[in-house]
């Protein structure tokens, strides 16, 4: 069965993180399905070890990427206690040591006090947060099909969460979501820069698609009060090394920017 098998494979990855080929190269027939399957048994083991899952992640929720990956849905993953880094001061340092081939996205990150439901979603969110996702691929140059994704827990590396504005001091919210603007830096050079709409027309409606999509798939846990959601990111993924400083700034909506220092 390819996802036992698979599950095996990415319990491995965890333990001692390297490149392999893709695993629909290996696994011939692999569905999304599959990988969501392999990417649980992974959870498993994770929370066995001791891994406490805070939130999810949504990829691929950027559609001017979609053509570049080959990869035409969103995707999630789970984030835990590990991988998320709270940037004091807006400000963090995150270690690159067991990532592989890491890359930069600039996100809007909602924090739950209650279940959204499809026409709950605004009510649902107590915080709005800037936050800046390393994902990670483990195949050579990025190239990979769905299942290959969504196996890897949705490539999620690590989450940098920037100061938590209370929603209800954020007003006019639903329309500045989709009209934000960000500006990518890596030292002093703008290497790229987005807007809100890039993500499925509104973060918010990246968060109603991870709603439904939970609710559709077999034994995915649904969104729980406490939870971070990250809802995918405003540029283009860029690559990461060890020494390097990147910052954002935003404009239209009152969220601080973020500077990280990789190491």
């Amino acid at each position: 069965m390819p996802a036992a098998e698979l599950a095996d494979e990415l319990v491995d990855l965890h333990g001692e993180p390297h490149p392999v080929p893709p695993f629909t190269s290996r696994h011939p027939g692999l569905t999304p399905a599959d990988g969501y399957a392999a990417a649980a048994a992974l959870h498993r083991h994770r929370v066995a070890a001791g891994w406490k899952p805070v939130g999810r992640k949504i990829g691929f929720t950027n559609r001017t990427l979609w053509p570049r990956y080959g990869v035409y849905e969103p995707i999630w993953g789970t984030v835990y206690d590990r991988t998320l880094v709270p940037a004091a001061a807006n400000a963090a340092t995150v270690s690159l040591s067991d990532l592989v081939q890491p890359r930069i996205e600039p996100e809007i990150c909602f924090g739950l006090k209650a279940r959204p439901g499809p026409d709950r979603l605004l009510d649902a969110i107590e915080w709005v947060a800037h936050s800046i996702e390393i994902v990670q691929c483990y195949h050579p140059d990025w190239k990979f099909e769905l299942p290959d994704s969504t196996a890897a827990n949705g490539l999620h590396g690590r989450l940098v969460i920037g100061q938590k504005v209370p929603a209800a001091e954020l007003p006019g919210l639903v329309d500045a979501l989709p009209a934000l603007e960000i500006a990518l830096k890596k030292g002093s050079q703008t290497v790229d820069r987005g807007v809100g709409a890039n993500v499925l027309d509104s973060p918010l409606l990246a968060l109603a698609y991870l709603v439904n999509v939970l609710a559709a798939q077999p034994g995915a846990p649904a969104l729980a009060p406490g939870e971070a959601i990250s809802t995918g990111t405003l540029t283009d993924a860029h690559p990461v090394r060890p020494g390097e400083t990147w910052s954002t700034e935003i404009r239209g909506l009152a969220l601080p920017g973020l500077t990280v220092r990789f190491t």
